[in-house]
């Protein structure tokens, strides 16, 4: 598997407007929370191996163009939160130009894997990748947060450690892919980061409403 700041304050009421791949590409160096589900709420992960292809495809690809700090499957849906690389740092021409190219192949390649093995036909993901760029240091606490409730707001886990999420991995000590360093920076200590994951349960109700839109 990819082993990929001050207390939080309450999460603002605006909601932040969300931003079609076909519509605007990615900008070098910046954040942004990446979110999608399958094609009519359908699963896209069935069994443990989805996950694991997944994770293993997210590698292959989408480091090639990212930083990746968050991040959680769910049986219909995932959330990152990753930075994108500056041009310097991508070695593939092509992606360097393109950096949306890298999501395009990654979840080409996992829907044909994916068709093939469960004899299935057609679009697995919703047509459009759901993406908000992210500019201001508490909403990315938050947007962490958020990423690591999931499975707790949706009913999937009864608790924050949940197995397909970066959330063991960054109150751990093991080897990574992730930016865990840079994650805990933002919170301060591995303390605050599960204190305010904490304190956050009840509060990023309304950024669920942003995985309808």
């Amino acid at each position: 598997m990819l082993r990929l700041g001050p207390r939080l304050g309450h999460l603002g009421t605006s909601k932040r407007k969300l931003i079609r791949m076909a519509q605007i590409s990615f900008e070098h160096g910046c954040f942004y929370h990446v979110f999608n589900r399958g094609n009519n709420s359908e699963n896209i992960f069935v069994e443990e191996r989805n996950y694991i292809l997944f994770l293993e495809l997210t590698k292959k690809y989408l480091l090639q163009v990212t930083d990746i700090y968050a991040y959680c499957l769910m049986k219909n849906h995932f959330h990152f939160l990753l930075k994108i690389k500056e041009p310097e740092e991508i070695a593939n021409e092509k992606l360097r130009e393109k950096p949306y190219l890298a999501f395009a192949y990654m979840f080409n390649a996992y829907a044909k894997k994916y068709n093939k093995t469960y004899n299935r036909k057609g679009s697995l993901f919703q047509e459009h990748l759901k993406k908000q760029q992210i500019t201001d240091d508490d909403y990315l606490r938050q947007v962490i947060c958020y990423i690591h409730l999931n499975p707790v707001k949706h009913e999937f886990s009864d608790t924050l450690e949940y197995p397909y999420s970066s959330y063991n991995t960054v109150i751990s000590n093991g080897k990574t892919l992730l930016m865990r360093e840079e994650v805990l920076e933002y919170f301060g200590d591995v303390e605050n980061f599960v204190f305010c994951h904490d304190l956050q349960k009840n509060k990023c109700e309304y950024l669920l409403e942003l995985e309808e839109q």
